[in-house]
């Protein structure tokens, strides 16, 4: 079994230290994770949600780690509204150097119960707002030489798991449209990247699961290990550093080799 690091045992990265960091649906589960990982690397972070109390909760267990990030309750189906409020981060703040692209929603469904208008609502909330938001940063990462796109794609498309057709239509829509950011975007030295979770443990997560279904997960992973939102972290803090600075165009998956 491998033992979970420590908060003081995880790597840091100094090209990381002071970059302005923009997080989508950061107020919880993976998103949480994100948050806290680059507050803890000296980050100026911004994270976008609409769940408040969750993330002013986020806010005050970071309280003493740093520069404390900054909530922003966005909407992000209001591509006009979410596009308006990053131009005026970027106006009053400056560009942001790296963007995190997590928010999504994998509500289950069945096939016979999809409408036109679920169909546009769930792929509003799980693809479009990824394509906007990136493209309200990039002016900005152009000016600067350098930037990183980190798309969150999933698992689940690549195991065709039930009651997820809609969603797993926009999760593979991401992996085609960070392999699109990735060539058009190299010549002004912007990374794109994907990274693809397996199943993590977070409170939303576990309101599918009964002990049973969880532990049918683990057995199914080639690693025993329960993934929490740091494992995915730990990922995107690497991908956004100058270590990774010739990664662009793939996936990666942090999954414990889910099959």
């Amino acid at each position: 079994m491998h033992v979970p690091l420590t908060r003081d045992q995880r790597a840091l990265y100094p090209s990381l230290k002071g970059k302005r960091v923009l997080i989508t649906g950061g107020g919880s589960g993976i998103g949480a994770g994100m948050v806290e990982g680059f507050v803890r690397q000296g980050c100026d972070v911004t994270f976008f949600d609409i769940a408040d109390a969750e993330s002013q909760a986020l806010i005050a267990g970071l309280a003493g780690l740093g520069q404390p990030p900054v909530y922003e309750h966005v909407d992000l189906i209001d591509v006009a509204g979410a596009r308006a409020r990053i131009a005026q981060l970027i106006e009053d703040h400056g560009s942001f150097d790296i963007l995190v692209n997590n928010a999504a929603n994998d509500d289950r469904h069945r096939i016979e119960e999809v409408t036109e208008e679920y169909w546009e609502n769930r792929l509003n909330v799980n693809l479009r707002h990824l394509f906007f938001c990136a493209q309200a940063v990039i002016p900005g990462m152009k000016a600067k030489g350098a930037g990183v796109i980190i798309n969150l794609g999933s698992i689940s498309w690549h195991l065709a798991l039930e009651e997820l057709t809609l969603y797993q239509t926009a999760k593979a829509g991401i992996e085609g449209l960070t392999r699109s950011f990735a060539r058009e975007l190299g010549p002004d030295n912007i990374r794109s990247v994907c990274i693809v979770p397996g199943n993590v443990k977070t409170p939303r997560q576990m309101k599918w699961y009964t002990p049973e279904g969880e532990a049918e997960i683990v057995k199914a992973q080639c690693l025993k290990g329960r993934l929490v939102p740091d494992d995915i972290a730990a990922m995107a803090l690497f991908l956004a550093s100058d270590d990774a600075r010739l990664i662009t165009g793939h996936e990666y998956f942090v999954d414990a080799g889910w099959r």
